[in-house]
């Protein structure tokens, strides 16, 4: 069994989904030229990673996103933030459409990031959380983590670490694709953070035997990414890894036995 993924290393930008959509556009033109199965797009890469954002004109950007993808027949694995109509809440999500447009569910942000008073500020305060979940996707058992949700930053992160990349595994995901929105500053100050992300992948990858796909953020590009984008081998090895600034894509075609 073969799974041809794509990542997308794009600049996400907060207030300028026109930007944001033409940066998501590229993406697809480079993964249907490299005939890839599913495109993996970095966190809030629609929407901008913010709770402020005009809904409507995310969900009509989004609805040409997807026939765009559709018409190419790439199933997406798209970062925004939305409002959900059901419950008239706002995710933090990885949104799944299929080859053919079809929808087929989002993960929510879990680990959402805040800060460690009693009473947490950030996240936790703008996005909901749905339980965690699998897709399948191309006859195959999938999930998505959204940046923290992977390595539970010990500086912003006021839940336990539930392991949700552990979680995954158990509950039978192959592929794991992961959308970054990285902090950003001072050089002395990323480093740690970009070495931690880096273990962290590297180390969940081999504990759940499984293949981790990622893509970051790339904004502003002067600026190296928060953690490398590429893909991660069951054995924690680099199979993929993308230069650390500006725009970069990347194509692997990941081989899976069909057994377990």
């Amino acid at each position: 069994m073969e799974l041809r993924v794509a990542g997308a290393q794009i600049p996400v930008v907060e207030d300028d989904l026109g930007a944001n959509v033409s940066a998501i556009g590229r993406a697809i033109e480079f993964a249907a030229s490299e005939s890839a199965d599913v495109l993996l797009t970095p966190e809030g890469s629609l929407s901008g990673y913010t709770h402020r954002f005009d809904q409507a004109a995310v969900a009509e950007a989004l609805a040409d996103i997807v026939r765009r993808a559709a018409s190419k027949r790439l199933a997406l694995a798209l970062g925004t933030c939305f409002i959900e109509p059901d419950d008239g809440r706002c995710y933090n999500q990885v949104r799944f459409y299929d080859a053919a447009g079809c929808f087929l569910g989002f993960h929510a942000k879990v680990l959402r990031c805040g800060s460690l008073e009693d009473s947490p500020k950030g996240e936790l305060n703008h996005y909901a959380a749905r339980p965690l979940r699998t897709f399948e996707l191309c006859g195959l058992t999938v999930g998505a983590l959204i940046c923290n949700d992977l390595w539970a930053n010990p500086g912003c992160t006021p839940e336990p670490d539930p392991h949700l990349s552990q979680q995954l595994a158990t509950m039978g995901a192959r592929v794991i694709l992961h959308a970054v929105n990285g902090g950003r500053g001072p050089a002395d100050r990323r480093a740690p953070y970009r070495a931690y992300h880096e273990s962290n992948l590297q180390l969940r990858a081999r504990a759940g035997e499984v293949w981790i796909v990622v893509a970051d953020n790339c904004y502003p590009p002067e600026l190296d990414t928060s953690c490398p984008s590429g893909v991660v081998g069951p054995d924690g090895d680099w199979v993929v890894r993308a230069p650390t600034r500006g725009e970069q894509f990347f194509a692997h075609s990941i081989e899976l036995d069909a057994g377990g």
